[in-house]
């Protein structure tokens, strides 16, 4: 009687371990999560609307309350990350919390934030530039790729 095969043993034992973890995986609640992502996302997407329509009725041009409203938006979104009620909101409403303009900002400053043992002047001010800065530069280069495609297309 010969030895059985390594191998071949270790590999029917990882199939077995993978069939056992996919039996008792739990299943995503897909439709339970898209409901809050959507509705997550429309109450950011509200309250932005709402700040814009206050500031137009205030007198303010539109092209100034849009500026005004991105400006409060990602202050508040960056606020309530640092208190830590962002990352809390993010984890119920996963993607509705991260597509407005407020899930930049909880990207730039949760990445900061762990630097904040370090001081936050040489921790998490200095940390937020390094984060915010390879987004920047790929942002502006897009606006750059952008205005010209534009120009051409026009021209």
């Amino acid at each position: 009687m010969g030895m059985p095969n390594p191998d071949k043993l270790k590999k029917v034992e990882a199939e077995e371990y993978d069939t056992l973890v996919q039996q008792l995986k739990p299943k995503p609640a897909i439709f339970k999560n898209c409901v809050w992502a959507f509705t997550v996302g429309g109450l950011i997407c509200v309250i932005a609307q709402l700040i814009t329509n206050y500031l137009l009725v205030s007198g303010m041009s539109g092209t100034d309350a849009s500026a005004f409203t991105s400006v409060i938006m990602i202050f508040l979104a960056a606020f309530f990350t640092g208190i830590g009620i962002y990352d809390e909101l993010g984890k119920r409403a996963g993607a509705g919390s991260i597509v407005p303009i407020t899930g930049f900002a909880n990207a730039i400053v949760a990445s900061a934030m762990e630097f904040k043992r370090e001081g936050y002047i040489f921790g998490v001010g200095a940390r937020i530039f390094t984060v915010a800065g390879p987004t920047l530069v790929f942002g502006f280069a897009v606006s750059v790729l952008i205005g010209l495609i534009k120009v051409f297309i026009t021209s």
